[in-house]
């Protein structure tokens, strides 16, 4: 059975079914599927981000605070600038796949292969890329303190900067219990690695340098954090009870512990699906080299894959516009 579309002229066929229904090839086909159905788990993710956000609204992290890092520039914040290079590289390694499947059309086996290394190599960089910010992430840079009741408190200088807790923080003579394989308490919540300083030492420091002041993380109406008075400081100060250096899915020193799971759970996912075209790019290049396509007269394997690449950059170009922009 053919549909056809009635026209006051002429009968136009618009499928007529058969083995390539709408062009496309059973191949093709099944990718779009995939991209569908992974298009709607993303934005089941960026959705939930979105609620949580706008929930703990007021506590949450500032992006321009948070991700400041570039390489070779340490104690220089550069924000967003390292999100933004590399969005650009993964960008510009999905131009080389369109490159490579104009290329494929042509039956241009040379072109293939170099505009298939140069996405592999892109997606290699962005990857990479995306390992360095979480260290930077995990490890943290300034170091903050969780109270009793689970609020988060930043030190700022006079001047509303940023200043880390080795800045101030004192060395107290005082004996530190280590867990060991002899002598260790089991299922204990601070059994987790324990911080640089103690919360006697971050209090010790914070006394002796009078100019500091404490930042709650509490946004006010300019979009600012909220910054307490001297006196106020060291009464929140007294509440202390961890010391927090960077992120983990426990709590982070950057604001709501929300951030750092999706922080890892979004970019992770969406890394591995980076890490999974690249290793299927590197498949499809090495058949390119082999001549596989060039005996089968035709490069849609190159094109479907490219399907994949192309889905992957819009992906994140969603992610790094709702996670770091907004």
């Amino acid at each position: 059975m053919e549909a056809t579309v009635t026209t006051a002229n002429n009968e136009e066929k618009t499928w007529g079914g058969g083995n390539e229904p709408l062009r496309a090839s059973y191949g093709k086909m099944m990718m779009w599927f995939f991209i569908v159905s992974d298009a709607l788990t993303f934005s089941g993710f960026l959705a939930a981000y979105g609620f949580s956000r706008f929930k703990f609204i007021e506590t949450w992290p500032i992006a321009d605070e948070v991700f400041t890092h570039f390489p070779f520039m340490h104690g220089s914040p550069q924000p967003m600038l390292y999100v933004a290079l590399m969005t650009f590289i993964l960008i510009f390694s999905s131009v080389t796949m369109v490159l490579a499947v104009d290329a494929g059309h042509h039956m241009k086996k040379t072109k293939v292969a170099i505009y298939m290394f140069l996405t592999i190599i892109g997606g290699l960089i962005f990857v990479g890329s995306q390992a360095w910010e979480w260290k930077n992430f995990i490890k943290g840079e300034y170091g903050a303190i969780e109270t009793a009741g689970g609020s988060l408190l930043q030190f700022v200088d006079a001047s509303g900067n940023r200043v880390a807790i080795e800045k101030f923080a004192v060395k107290l003579p005082e004996q530190r219990e280590s867990l060991t394989r002899s002598h260790g308490t089991w299922f204990m919540e601070d059994a987790e690695t324990q911080p640089t300083y103690s919360v006697a030492e971050v209090q010790a420091g914070f006394k002796a340098h009078p100019e500091l002041l404490i930042r709650t993380e509490v946004l006010t109406a300019k979009k600012q954090k909220t910054i307490l008075n001297r006196a106020d400081s060291e009464a929140r100060l007294s509440q202390a009870k961890y010391v927090v250096e960077g992120a983990n899915l426990t709590r982070n020193e950057y604001g709501s512990k929300l951030f750092a799971d999706f922080f890892f759970f979004i970019t992770g996912f969406h890394g591995f699906h980076v890490f999974s075209g690249v290793i299927i790019n590197i498949i499809i290049f090495f058949n390119v080299l082999l001549g596989t396509y060039e005996k089968r007269k035709s490069y849609e394997m190159v094109e479907k894959v490219g399907l994949y690449w192309h889905f992957v950059d819009l992906v994140w170009v969603f992610v790094f516009t709702v996670f770091y922009l907004v």
